[in-house]
């Protein structure tokens, strides 16, 4: 099976309103098997959950974590010249660079996880338009980026991390919350990398131009996405609705994973069902996403960082889960009455 791909917004849409469902068959399956394990019921609290969920979009009774992808999607955005970044834009290349020399975060997470991890420049990371001034990109770039990052999904994997890299994007972030849910700039708007007081200001301001600038199309996700995201936020929306095609459970990073797949959500309250998010960001705005996306982080260490780092560092956590249930012997097995 290979990842989908999509020749218009009509063929996009309708996959994001169709969306799969995981083998419930298998969910009672493993079910029925804990029930059986030597431990009080239910006591192994949200593991037993990620077994199921795992197992279920898996269609596996037995789930594993044999082949874990990591991707990171880096892009720039043209709104970082209206001062939203402490950074400027050239440190996306430079980290980029830093990926593929395994100097990062996340090249260390992703090793201590035992997945592969891959580094998708998009656009050759120029940056997308204003979105104060326009949209953010027109619908052949969005649609490219979206098929881009379809492609970049490894159809074998077992679960799919996504992360990304760019400079301002987490005024984008918070600029397609808003979008999508409501509300201004300042009640989406964090600290980003290091924001000053200054830098808050503007964030805010370019938040709320851009929310005006396109109040015309916040009735729609999809042009939400395109229209105030970025092309590496339409990258990790491909890929997470690529993974869903292929049977592959994703885990989600922070702040500015979380807001690019929303629309999914937003289009269709089960969009994100095979999502899992990995941490919750010390990015203010993120909780209150995750909130309105009826989850809850697994982890909350105070991450801000991107690259993926929060969903590589919950793998460990998801194989604790799954050696659990499919290691650990039953009442009869230890010969215990239950």
């Amino acid at each position: 099976m290979t990842a989908i791909t999509f020749s218009d917004i009509s063929a996009l849409r309708s996959a994001c309103l169709t969306p799969s469902h995981a083998d419930m068959a298998v969910i009672e399956r493993i079910t029925a098997r804990d029930a059986t394990l030597t431990k009080p019921p239910g006591s192994l609290g949200r593991l037993e959950e990620l077994t199921r969920w795992l197992g279920g979009w898996q269609r596996r009774p037995t789930p594993t974590l044999e082949s874990v992808q990591c991707i990171v999607f880096a892009g720039n955005h043209g709104i970082v010249a209206r001062g939203v970044s402490a950074w400027p834009p050239e440190v996306t290349t430079l980290m980029v660079r830093n990926f593929h020399n395994g100097g990062a975060a996340i090249n260390q997470l992703s090793a201590c996880a035992g997945a592969s991890l891959s580094v998708v420049e998009m656009e050759n990371l120029q940056p997308t338009a204003d979105f104060t001034q326009a949209s953010a990109m027109d619908e052949a770039t969005f649609l490219r980026c979206v098929n881009t990052g379809a492609a970049a999904v490894d159809p074998k994997s077992d679960l799919l991390c996504v992360g990304e890299m760019g400079i301002g994007n987490t005024t984008v972030a918070a600029a397609l919350a808003a979008g999508l849910f409501g509300g201004t700039g300042r009640e989406w708007a964090g600290p980003g990398a290091g924001s000053d007081d200054a830098s808050m200001v503007r964030k805010i301001d370019v938040i709320n131009d851009g929310l005006n600038t396109h109040r015309a199309v916040l009735d729609d996700p999809l042009a939400v996405a395109q229209c105030l995201g970025g092309h590496e936020m339409a990258a990790m929306l491909g890929a997470v609705i690529a993974a869903r095609h292929l049977n592959i459970p994703v885990m989600l990073d922070g702040y500015v994973s979380t807001a690019a797949v929303a629309p999914l959500y937003a289009l269709h309250a089960e969009g994100l069902d095979h999502c899992r998010i990995g941490h919750n960001s010390a990015e203010p705005g993120h909780t209150r996403l995750t909130a309105k996306l009826g989850q809850k982080a697994l982890l909350d260490f105070g991450l801000r960082l991107g690259e993926g780092s929060g969903a590589a560092l919950v793998v460990p956590l998801l194989r604790a889960a799954i050696a659990c249930h499919n290691g650990m012997h039953t009442f009869n097995d230890a010969g215990i009455g239950n």
